[in-house]
């Protein structure tokens, strides 16, 4: 049977941020759910970044990463 991550899927690029300072969402169970994502699809495309002093927030540091992987995994658009 077909599991929901399956063929193509297997091979998606994955980019999972976290703040370490998180008080809503420990990093605790940020890297447990990187873990758990790298036993479901290719481990060699997860990229699990964490932020230094970031509470549940975003940071300029964290919107350059995501840029710099939306640039690298997405087709540029016209």
């Amino acid at each position: 049977s077909q599991g929901p991550i399956s063929g193509v899927n297997k091979d998606i690029a994955v980019l999972q941020c976290h703040g370490d300072c998180d008080p809503l969402v420990p990093l605790m169970f940020g890297s447990l759910t990187v873990e758990k994502l790298k036993s479901m699809i290719n481990p060699a495309n997860v990229t699990f970044k964490t932020y230094s002093g970031m509470m549940h927030s975003s940071s300029l540091e964290e919107m350059m990463d995501v840029k710099q992987f939306i640039d690298k995994h997405l087709p540029p658009v016209d």
